[in-house]
């Protein structure tokens, strides 16, 4: 419609111009004016529209992916939960004589932790990747996860949140406000931005980067460690929401 009402006053201009038409010149005067008073508005109006679309679609997509790392979390949780309740050990940190006796697909005796009751890395198993393994052969999560000796397989999948990083649980202190003190935590992973966070904080805790259950960590899970001075203000503890940094991470401590 915008072309054609263009085309048609150019054409009137033209023949108002070259020949001295009066009635081009009525065409020109006319199709010009409507265009300017009445199709600049319905066009602001349809931008208008397109614009709050956009807006709105990215706000949908937000809420989703935040709601789907709180039912990413909290499934994680509940799995962790049932299997300490149902073989007496911790995932990851289970000794291998146990896991081969009671889990399908573990092989030997290696594939295991050292069972001293906390879930953290050690010299002779990275616990933390073992988690997965042990999680997965007690048909708890979902995923193809696998072992080979002692360590996790490198060509395995392991847990991803929506943007594509890797997650971790473990017994450590690289959360926000730890003061160095360890505790079993679930780390979301990198590149989340900040208003996902912050989002997620205000549904599940005290809206605060650095105090409660969820909190910001500096965990890498892939592209970079997040800043914490870009994540969240330090003297409020909010998230800083409205500049939205895109590599943020938090953990949600047990």
């Amino acid at each position: 419609m915008i072309k054609s009402i263009l085309a048609h006053c150019i054409i009137g201009r033209f023949v108002g111009n070259q020949v001295g038409n009066r009635a081009g010149n009525r065409i020109s005067h006319t199709a010009c004016t409507g265009f300017t008073l009445i199709e600049l508005a319905i066009v602001l109006v349809v931008i208008g529209l397109l614009l709050g679309g956009i807006l709105k679609g990215q706000e949908l997509i937000e809420s989703a992916r935040a709601r789907n790392l709180i039912s990413q979390l909290d499934s994680i949780k509940a799995a962790y939960f049932t299997f300490q309740d149902k073989y007496g050990a911790l995932p990851g940190d289970c000794p291998g004589a146990l896991a081969r006796s009671n889990l399908s697909g573990i092989d030997n005796d290696s594939i295991g932790g050292n069972s001293d009751g906390v879930v953290r890395d050690t010299p002779q198993a990275r616990e933390s990747l073992l988690v997965w393994v042990h999680l997965s052969h007690a048909n708890l999560i979902s995923g193809h996860f696998r072992a080979s000796g002692s360590q996790p397989d490198p060509a395995s999948e392991w847990p991803r949140n929506p943007y594509g990083a890797t997650l971790q649980l473990q017994y450590d202190a690289q959360f926000a406000g730890s003061g160095g003190g360890a505790r079993l935590n679930l780390k979301t992973g990198s590149q989340v931005p900040a208003r996902i966070l912050a989002e997620i904080d205000r549904k599940i805790d005290d809206g605060r980067a650095n105090s409660g259950q969820f909190r910001f960590s500096a965990y890498d899970g892939g592209g970079g460690p997040p800043s914490e001075s870009r994540c969240f203000d330090p003297k409020s503890g909010y998230w800083r929401a409205a500049e939205n940094e895109a590599n943020c991470g938090a953990a949600a401590l047990f």
